[in-house]
């Protein structure tokens, strides 16, 4: 099939330029000069629009719903043509401790079949019309290895998970994560995340750490990232560099000077165009009560349950003014998604501490929330920056369905686009692109994706930049994107006039 975008200024790089771009089967052909003559091509006709690489979403949680969702509204919508998943020390393989890797990943939704053992496995069950690039994750290799226990590994258990990296990687991974305020991987200590970095980085991963502390700790937890990737010599991405909590707005200033004074590393970081969370409402409690995959068995038993009661009454972040319900299966609490934990507490008459207890018990503890915790002038910083990739941190692939999600599942790059490129005038057109296309890609080290040069992979954008604009808002958040009209997918036209195509050109990206 030969297709060629003509009119359109092509957005690759650090400017805008007019031309024309021809696609052969699944690469780019040609790029010419404007008037130069296009024969024997379907036409796509980009007029007033910007023609850009396919947008590469460098932290992405699809792997727990892209399988189940595999035509990806929600992202084609926005532009983006590849997922870059695994993140935050949590992916769908390797399974070895099936029922225990499930709790621990019901937060991001319940899809999956669990049908295979490792990354091979699981890429064979995908047919996506986007791509997907895997990562493994240390929570995955823990549960893999010794369960949920709270402890340390031994010396054969260590081996054990640094054998199935290596295995992951032999199969295609593209990095290795840490999610370290999720139990288990909480759990680990800064030498046992080191020994596993240091097996990343001999098998060429990227390591991507949703790092322990993104509070008061913030540099010190980018401290210890640091140190694991200096020690191993491996190449650091800052999962959604932010600052969380009123006390430490202000603080992002800190970190991205601490971190342009890192010249002895291949590092980077990236970060999402919101000022709240989302993630799993066991987030907010200690994490030792979730030892073993017993939180359901704490808090059961009184004492127990008064322990964790209050721990979270002496924690100041707990803000329950500030964190929403977002989904949770059926029980008790399941009209609540939307209203915060303040609001249920009162409508129940208790304190906010036991209602996070109580939504948890009737949920079987999957209970996803959206948590208002940073300033705007905090993320403007951050997304000002030359080295911030733009990445969403979601996981939604559907257009419409049920729950209260974070809008950034709909809306990141259109917003950054559109709120912060063109209204705001944060940062320019042509740079912001960059953050979302051959920043990304360089990651990743593609050197055929996020750019449009011939012989690249045909992943191609059209958008109207006078329109580009997210719509989904945190009280409507079931609303798609506007102002992208055309996408390809490996030269198949993915999005036509703003409308899925259906096709599925989309593959499951190896290292």
């Amino acid at each position: 099939m030969r297709v060629a975008l003509t009119g359109g200024l092509i957005a690759d790089g650090a400017e805008l330029a007019p031309g024309n771009v021809v696609v052969e089967g699944e690469r780019i052909a040609a790029v010419l000069r404007p008037g130069e003559p296009v024969a024997d091509a379907e036409v796509i006709d980009a007029t007033g629009n910007v023609i850009a690489p396919g947008f590469i979403d460098l932290h992405s949680h699809a792997d727990f719903s892209l399988g189940a969702s595999p035509a990806a509204e929600s992202q084609l919508t926005q532009g983006v043509t590849t997922l870059v998943a695994g993140n935050c020390g949590w992916s769908p393989f390797p399974v070895r401790n099936a029922q225990t890797l499930r709790d621990g990943t019901a937060f991001l939704g319940r899809h999956l079949d669990w049908s295979w053992n490792d990354l091979s496995g699981f890429a064979a069950t995908v047919e996506p019309a986007v791509n997907l690039a895997l990562q493994v994750g240390h929570c995955t290799l823990r549960i893999a290895a010794m369960g949920s226990a709270e402890r340390r590994p031994t010396p054969d258990e260590l081996r054990t998970m640094q054998d199935l990296l290596r295995a992951a990687a032999d199969q295609g991974a593209v990095g290795f994560s840490t999610g370290l305020i999720y139990a288990p991987g909480a759990y680990a200590s800064s030498e046992e995340v080191a020994a596993l970095v240091s097996t990343a980085a001999e098998c060429g991963l990227l390591y991507s750490t949703h790092i322990r502390n993104e509070g008061a700790g913030l540099i010190g937890a980018l401290d210890e990232a640091i140190a694991a990737a200096r020690a191993g010599g491996a190449q650091l991405e800052i999962s959604h560099l932010k600052a969380v909590g009123k006390g430490n707005y202000g603080l992002v200033t800190t970190a991205l000077e601490h971190l342009d004074g890192i010249d002895d590393l291949d590092l980077g970081w990236d970060a999402y165009p919101y000022t709240a969370t989302s993630t799993t409402l066991t987030t907010r409690l200690p994490t030792w009560a979730l030892a073993d995959g017993r939180l359901l068995d704490r808090l059961a038993d009184p004492s127990e349950r008064a322990r964790i009661a209050s721990a979270l009454r002496s924690d100041a972040l707990l803000s329950p003014d500030s964190v929403v319900i977002a989904s949770l299966p059926p029980g008790r609490y399941e009209d609540c998604r939307g209203l915060s934990l303040s609001e249920i507490a009162r409508r129940d008459d208790v304190d906010a501490a036991e209602i996070v207890l109580r939504i948890l018990e009737s949920h079987q503890a999957s209970v996803s929330v959206v948590n208002h915790a940073m300033s705007e002038a905090d993320v403007t910083t951050v997304l000002q920056h030359p080295r911030t990739a733009v990445a969403s941190d979601g996981w939604i692939m559907d257009a419409a369905g049920d729950g209260h999600p974070h809008p950034r599942n709909f809306g990141t790059f259109p917003r950054v686009l559109g709120h912060y490129a063109r209204d705001r005038g944060v940062l320019g057109l042509a740079d912001a692109i960059r953050r979302m296309t051959s920043l990304p890609a360089a990651r990743l080290g593609w050197s055929d994706r996020g750019v449009i040069t011939p012989g690249a992979i045909a992943d191609l954008v059209v958008l109207d930049p006078s329109r580009v604009a997210d719509k989904s808002t945190y009280d409507d958040p079931w609303q798609l994107s506007v102002g992208v009209s055309h996408v390809l997918v490996a030269g198949q036209v993915a999005l036509a006039d703003g409308v899925p195509t259906g096709r599925r050109a989309g593959r499951v990206i190896g290292s």
